[in-house]
């Protein structure tokens, strides 16, 4: 496959633009390019022909099955993309909301806006819902920042999160960016986090504590309840990373179980497009104590129609205007076109479809915990990686399959993790075709272990030396 550069031409043009009707703008000589850019010269047909190419050697959420445990790679509804291309929405300019003057051209806006975080809330159980968090890291540090507002209003001194081993990585960081010093609480021997382990570890330093429900095992947290309770009573508050939302939604509220504060990643839960499809889009919900800290200015009901204000211990704006505008109008789409019982049903489905795996699979890959799955089943690969083929080999050998990989040596608490998330927009055959390509690998284990470490055979490009191909980003791995 050629690059673009090496099929330019001198002189030959995709499109010709007309002359400019307006004075052209002198800029300083200092802001001029001295030489031309040097971008490739393309006729219109190589340039559609060249990124078709590409698009195709790309493994993609509309062309193939994308089972990856904890990151939701569920389909993207072409509705929702319908609504987002409105032009009413889409040509609206954000600079409209900055002056009062405006506002009345921004009222529909405005209401979908003020919507979405209502009924957000309402999902989660949550008192206040901001919009302006533009991923769900950014969702975790905007949290985090509520928390120690909360905290160092009160003129407390309490510094340090409680955080899971088995925890996302970006939950310690995103505390230890807000300021917070992060002590890491060991999971206990069936995935799941005890109570006693929290009260060992509580002190009058102890801010909060950071949790995912069910957790990143896949495995709901019996004990979510009674540590809620325990923060609460040391005047600490309990964080929902809300990455595995899509497992209780319609069903069980964060709010409801004693989360304080909690971010939602629309990409994961309510299907807008997701990591380079994106942009991201972190919404974070909060209780009663931190409401009067969030991101401002907000969207309220006024007298007249909708306006902005900013709460009144706001701490401040964490992105430009209401974060990504785009991504809020699908899921309002998207929470639209399901309404209360299809959200339901999502969650149902994903947490069947992810139980319809383990139990094919169970027999032939040894399960992570003994306990039952919610949207996610977590397998070790260890039995294999005594006869020489890793996760690593499996998740390979699955491209050849036509496959892209689950989340293969995550979670860091189970070794030669397989992490598996069918979402519930799967069908049973794609999740058959799925169960018969990894059982076919388990075979191949003992029956041609040499075919598993060559994979892939049939991707644009093989099997990389990755640990140099990390250090050396511009070498031919």
């Amino acid at each position: 496959m050629q690059l673009s550069y090496e099929k330019s031409v001198p002189g030959r043009r995709a499109i010709v633009l007309d002359p400019l009707d307006v004075p052209e703008a002198a800029l300083p000589a200092a802001l001029c390019r001295k030489e031309a850019a040097a971008l490739p010269e393309l006729g219109e047909l190589d340039v559609v022909r060249h990124f078709t190419r590409l698009s195709k050697l790309n493994f993609g959420i509309d062309s193939h099955f994308y089972p990856l445990g904890s990151c939701t790679m569920k389909y993207n509804p072409k509705l929702a993309e319908a609504v987002a291309a409105l032009a009413g929405f889409a040509h609206l300019h954000p600079h409209l909301s900055t002056s009062p003057a405006f506002w009345a051209h921004c009222q529909g806006a405005f209401e979908l806006l003020y919507e979405t975080e209502q009924w957000l809330a309402e999902i989660a159980g949550m008192k206040e819902v901001t919009l302006q968090p533009i991923a769900g890291a950014h969702g975790e540090l905007t949290g985090t920042l509520l928390m120690a507002a909360y905290h160092r209003d009160r003129g407390s001194k309490k510094d340090t999160i409680l955080i899971p081993d088995s925890a996302h990585g970006t939950n310690p960081a995103s505390a230890a960016i807000a300021g917070f010093k992060v002590i890491e609480i060991p999971s206990h021997e069936d995935g799941t986090l005890r109570l006693d382990s929290v009260k060992a570890a509580m002190s009058d330093t102890v801010a909060g504590i950071m949790m995912t429900c069910p957790n990143t095992h896949g495995l709901f947290e019996p004990a979510v309840a009674e540590i809620a309770d325990l923060m609460h009573a040391h005047d600490a508050l309990v964080y929902y990373d809300g990455a595995n939302l899509n497992a209780i939604m319609g069903i069980a509220r964060p709010g409801d179980l004693g989360f304080d504060v909690m971010h939602y990643n629309l990409h994961k839960t309510f299907a807008t497009p997701h990591g380079m499809g994106g942009p991201g889009s972190g919404p974070v919900g909060v209780g009663e104590r931190l409401a009067p800290y969030l991101p401002g200015p907000r969207v309220v009901k006024g007298g007249d129609g909708y306006e902005l204000r900013a709460p009144e211990k706001s701490i401040g704006r964490v992105a430009a205007f209401f974060g990504n505008f785009m991504m809020a109008l699908r899921a309002y789409a998207y929470m639209c076109h399901l309404g209360k019982e299809g959200l339901r049903q999502a969650s149902e489905n994903a947490v069947l479809n992810a139980n319809y795996i383990f139990a094919r699979l169970k027999h032939a890959y040894e399960p992570a915990f003994d306990l039952p799955f919610m949207h996610e089943c977590v397998f070790t690969a260890a039995p294999q990686a005594k006869k020489g083929v890793r996760a690593l080999d499996i998740a390979k050998a699955l491209l050849d399959r036509g496959f892209h990989a689950p989340t293969v040596y995550f979670p860091l608490t189970v070794k030669e993790s397989l992490m598996i998330e069918p979402t519930e927009t799967e069908s049973r055959e794609t999740l058959d075709e799925f169960c018969d390509a990894m059982l076919d690998i388990a075979e191949a284990v003992d029956s041609d272990p040499e075919s598993l470490h060559e994979a892939p055979k049939t991707t644009p490009v093989g099997r990389l030396d990755e640990v140099r191909a990390a250090r050396q980003l511009n070498c031919a791995c």
